[in-house]
């Protein structure tokens, strides 16, 4: 693959250094501002403030590139995208977090690569099984098994338990989206896909919300969610868009392994959430193995990308 203008040849530019950090802490910060958001406001709720927030402010820069008009012609793939990438994943974190702690919550979404290898072993690519890869799949599902096991999620009984499938419900949904992305909408603008997901899917959920939504929102929950759709979800996926320009498509996702230290930092410091034994041990398996599962432990790109690249879950 051709490195971009401004990226050398062996590494990062300056400027996608910096993008490539934004990236770190804007999907790394989302679960923190999620247990937050859903304190006061409730799940359904929290998801229709994010996605109409972040699609109005989306809206600007789809309309100036024109990027709507093609998407609208493949409108039920970008449905099922939203609601694969957004209406479920979205609505499932934010009952997760309810129960288990935010930083806990990052780290079970980084299983995405995971889920990814499995889907494409299943689709026919054994470039999955070469021992390097393979190894990563028992080594991150390993350190998940760890984490579950640990007695601080022992403790929290059923609740527990199931918040934890959810979120890994939320890692499966967002291995899943790239392949509809892949296939179906690679000929039409991502921003395009994304604005009109986000505003389909906050118009969905907006009258579950109103329903469901039965306290007054509080001065930082309401806060959180303002800082969910602005920063997390339009500023992201418009910084996102600019780190694969910057980069190319095959490092732009790698951010995506540092995310969950920083959900789990603020996780510890800021809301006070506890350092099990089982996050210790289990937090580099499941990291370590899903860098292996998704590159073989390079980090180098294997060849050009002869389609736009998929998103990274949003979180």
């Amino acid at each position: 693959m051709t490195a971009p203008a401004t990226q050398t040849a062996h590494g990062f530019s300056t400027r996608g250094w910096v993008l490539f950090a934004i990236m770190c802490v804007l999907w790394g910060i989302p679960y923190l501002f999620i247990k937050e958001a859903v304190a006061s406001f409730s799940p359904a709720a929290v998801v229709a403030g994010r996605t109409l927030i972040g699609g109005l402010l989306l809206l600007p820069f789809a309309l100036h590139r024109g990027a709507l008009r093609p998407v609208l012609k493949v409108w039920p793939w970008v449905l099922a995208f939203g609601a694969i990438e957004m209406a479920g994943p979205f609505l499932l974190l934010g009952h997760a977090e309810q129960t288990i702690p935010s930083g806990l919550t990052g780290l079970l979404v980084a299983t995405v690569p995971l889920f990814a290898a499995l889907i494409a072993v299943i689709g026919g690519d054994r470039g999955v099984l070469k021992p390097a890869r393979l190894t990563g799949l028992l080594v991150g599902f390993a350190g998940v098994a760890v984490i579950v096991a640990g007695p601080g999620l022992a403790a929290g009984g059923p609740g527990a338990l199931l918040a934890v499938g959810e979120v890994l419900l939320v890692a499966l949904l967002y291995a899943i989206a790239p392949f509809i992305v892949a296939r179906k909408l690679a000929d039409v603008p991502s921003l395009g896909t994304i604005t009109v997901a986000l505003f389909a899917v906050g118009l969905f959920y907006l009258p579950i919300g109103l329903l469901t939504q039965h306290q007054v929102p509080t001065l930082s929950s309401t806060t959180a969610l303002v800082a969910l759709g602005v920063l997390c979800t339009a500023i992201a996926f418009i910084a996102f868009f600019a780190l694969i320009g910057e980069v190319g498509p095959v490092r732009a996702p790698l951010f995506t392994y540092v995310n969950p230290i920083v959900a789990l930092s603020l996780g510890i410091l800021i809301l006070g959430e506890p350092i099990t034994t089982g996050l210790l041990i289990g937090f580099p398996l499941v990291v370590i193995g899903c860098w292996l599962a998704a590159t073989g432990g390079s980090l180098r790109a294997r060849g050009p990308a002869k389609a736009e690249p998929p998103t990274a879950p949003a979180p």
